[in-house]
Protein backbone atom coordinates (compact mmCIF):
# COMPACT_ATOMS: atom_id res chain seq x y z
CA UNK A 1 0.00 0.00 0.00
CA UNK A 2 1.38 3.70 -1.04
CA UNK A 3 -0.49 5.40 1.80
CA UNK A 4 -3.87 6.26 1.08
CA UNK A 5 -4.91 9.34 3.18
CA UNK A 6 -8.50 10.11 3.97
CA UNK A 7 -10.21 10.62 0.48
CA UNK A 8 -8.82 7.53 -0.68
CA UNK A 9 -6.28 9.51 -2.48
CA UNK A 10 -2.83 7.83 -2.66
CA UNK A 11 0.53 10.06 -1.87
CA UNK A 12 3.89 8.96 -2.73
CA UNK A 13 2.46 6.95 -5.73
CA UNK A 14 3.72 6.43 -9.49
CA UNK A 15 3.59 9.25 -11.65
CA UNK A 16 3.40 11.93 -8.67
CA UNK A 17 6.93 13.63 -9.34
CA UNK A 18 8.40 12.08 -6.45
CA UNK A 19 11.55 10.57 -6.37
CA UNK A 20 11.92 6.85 -4.81
CA UNK A 21 13.29 9.33 -1.60
CA UNK A 22 9.89 11.19 -1.73
CA UNK A 23 11.70 13.94 -2.54
CA UNK A 24 12.05 15.99 -5.79
CA UNK A 25 13.14 19.42 -7.09
CA UNK A 26 10.61 19.33 -9.48
CA UNK A 27 7.12 18.25 -9.79
CA UNK A 28 4.69 18.76 -12.66
CA UNK A 29 1.48 19.67 -11.35
CA UNK A 30 -0.64 19.77 -15.01
CA UNK A 31 0.18 22.19 -17.21
CA UNK A 32 2.89 24.54 -14.23
CA UNK A 33 6.02 22.84 -13.30
CA UNK A 34 7.15 23.57 -10.00
CA UNK A 35 10.91 24.82 -9.29
CA UNK A 36 11.87 24.16 -5.88
CA UNK A 37 15.14 26.55 -6.22
CA UNK A 38 13.11 29.29 -7.16
CA UNK A 39 10.26 29.04 -4.70
CA UNK A 40 13.85 28.52 -2.73
CA UNK A 41 14.81 31.94 -3.74
CA UNK A 42 11.45 33.64 -3.34
CA UNK A 43 11.02 32.81 0.13
CA UNK A 44 14.35 34.13 0.65
CA UNK A 45 13.60 37.50 -0.58
CA UNK A 46 10.58 37.97 1.07
CA UNK A 47 11.71 37.20 4.75
CA UNK A 48 14.85 39.51 3.69
CA UNK A 49 12.11 42.22 2.73
CA UNK A 50 9.18 41.20 5.71
CA UNK A 51 11.50 39.92 8.92
CA UNK A 52 15.36 41.26 7.87
CA UNK A 53 18.28 40.52 9.73
CA UNK A 54 19.16 42.95 12.25
CA UNK A 55 22.32 44.90 11.28
CA UNK A 56 23.75 44.04 15.07
CA UNK A 57 23.39 40.33 14.63
CA UNK A 58 24.72 40.40 11.66
CA UNK A 59 27.70 42.10 12.46
CA UNK A 60 27.96 39.47 15.54
CA UNK A 61 27.58 36.60 12.88
CA UNK A 62 30.83 38.68 10.64
CA UNK A 63 32.71 38.50 13.98
CA UNK A 64 32.11 34.66 15.31
CA UNK A 65 33.27 33.88 11.19
CA UNK A 66 36.05 36.51 11.87
CA UNK A 67 37.40 34.10 14.83
CA UNK A 68 38.00 31.54 12.07
CA UNK A 69 41.84 31.02 12.51
CA UNK A 70 43.49 27.92 11.37
CA UNK A 71 46.03 28.48 13.66
CA UNK A 72 43.72 29.32 16.93
CA UNK A 73 43.49 26.54 19.21
CA UNK A 74 39.73 26.61 20.57
CA UNK A 75 39.93 26.61 24.71
CA UNK A 76 37.41 24.52 26.50
CA UNK A 77 35.47 25.87 29.68
CA UNK A 78 36.43 23.94 32.26
CA UNK A 79 34.87 25.89 35.54
CA UNK A 80 32.28 27.93 35.55
CA UNK A 81 31.05 29.32 38.91
CA UNK A 82 27.86 30.14 37.73
CA UNK A 83 27.23 26.07 37.07
CA UNK A 84 30.24 24.39 39.00
CA UNK A 85 30.31 26.63 42.49
CA UNK A 86 28.50 25.77 45.23
CA UNK A 87 26.39 29.35 46.69
CA UNK A 88 27.62 31.02 49.45
CA UNK A 89 24.51 32.35 51.80
CA UNK A 90 24.13 36.46 51.78
CA UNK A 91 27.07 36.95 49.11
CA UNK A 92 25.51 39.08 46.79
CA UNK A 93 27.23 41.16 43.32
CA UNK A 94 29.38 37.72 43.65
CA UNK A 95 32.21 37.69 40.53
CA UNK A 96 31.39 35.31 37.89
CA UNK A 97 34.95 32.71 37.65
CA UNK A 98 35.80 31.38 34.34
CA UNK A 99 38.78 29.31 33.67
CA UNK A 100 39.69 27.68 29.75
CA UNK A 101 41.99 25.72 28.52
CA UNK A 102 43.37 24.53 25.72
CA UNK A 103 46.22 22.12 26.13
CA UNK A 104 49.40 23.14 28.75
CA UNK A 105 47.55 26.93 28.74
CA UNK A 106 45.33 27.80 30.80
CA UNK A 107 43.09 31.21 31.26
CA UNK A 108 41.39 32.28 34.62
CA UNK A 109 38.72 35.17 34.20
CA UNK A 110 36.96 36.54 36.69
CA UNK A 111 34.00 38.71 35.20
CA UNK A 112 32.46 41.24 37.42
CA UNK A 113 29.72 44.64 36.45
CA UNK A 114 32.83 46.78 35.90
CA UNK A 115 34.51 44.84 33.73
CA UNK A 116 37.12 41.93 33.97
CA UNK A 117 40.75 40.79 34.96
CA UNK A 118 42.28 37.32 34.21
CA UNK A 119 45.49 35.26 34.53
CA UNK A 120 47.39 33.42 31.31
CA UNK A 121 48.76 30.33 33.00
CA UNK A 122 51.58 29.45 32.81
CA UNK A 123 52.81 33.19 33.19
CA UNK A 124 53.46 34.74 29.88
CA UNK A 125 52.91 38.01 28.40
CA UNK A 126 49.71 38.23 25.75
CA UNK A 127 48.25 40.22 23.59
CA UNK A 128 44.05 39.65 24.51
CA UNK A 129 41.00 40.60 22.39
CA UNK A 130 37.80 40.78 24.30
CA UNK A 131 35.43 39.47 21.35
CA UNK A 132 31.88 40.48 21.56
CA UNK A 133 28.76 42.41 20.17
CA UNK A 134 28.56 44.68 17.11
CA UNK A 135 31.98 46.60 17.70
CA UNK A 136 35.44 45.47 17.60
CA UNK A 137 36.82 43.69 20.23
CA UNK A 138 38.93 45.11 23.17
CA UNK A 139 42.84 44.88 23.71
CA UNK A 140 44.15 44.18 26.67
CA UNK A 141 47.96 43.24 27.76
CA UNK A 142 49.32 40.53 30.12
CA UNK A 143 51.89 41.44 31.26
CA UNK A 144 55.08 39.29 32.89
CA UNK A 145 52.76 37.28 34.95
CA UNK A 146 49.91 36.44 32.97
CA UNK A 147 47.65 39.48 34.43
CA UNK A 148 45.27 41.31 32.27
CA UNK A 149 42.68 43.32 33.19
CA UNK A 150 39.60 45.56 31.05
CA UNK A 151 37.59 48.23 32.45
CA UNK A 152 34.66 47.56 29.99
CA UNK A 153 31.73 45.75 31.18
CA UNK A 154 31.00 43.05 28.88
CA UNK A 155 27.12 42.53 27.79
CA UNK A 156 25.97 39.30 25.74
CA UNK A 157 27.83 36.90 24.25
CA UNK A 158 31.82 37.38 25.00
CA UNK A 159 35.45 35.26 23.88
CA UNK A 160 38.71 36.11 24.48
CA UNK A 161 41.34 35.68 22.07
CA UNK A 162 45.18 35.23 22.80
CA UNK A 163 48.27 35.83 21.53
CA UNK A 164 51.40 34.70 23.06
CA UNK A 165 54.59 34.37 21.08
CA UNK A 166 54.12 30.22 20.63
CA UNK A 167 50.50 30.60 19.43
CA UNK A 168 46.85 31.87 18.82
CA UNK A 169 44.10 30.18 21.63
CA UNK A 170 40.56 31.07 21.21
CA UNK A 171 38.11 30.86 24.35
CA UNK A 172 34.34 29.61 23.89
CA UNK A 173 31.39 32.14 23.51
CA UNK A 174 29.76 32.84 26.80
CA UNK A 175 26.71 34.95 27.76
CA UNK A 176 28.16 37.72 30.61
Amino acid sequence: MNGADMNGDLNGGPGDGLDDDGLSGEVDWGDEEFDAGLLEEELRQAAAVLDPVPAELQQIAVDAYALHDLDARVAELTFDSLVDALPVRGATDVPRMLTFRAGEVTVDVEVTARGLMGQVLPPQPARIEVLGGPRPGSPLTADDLGRFTGDVPLSGPFALRLRTDEDVVVTEWLRA
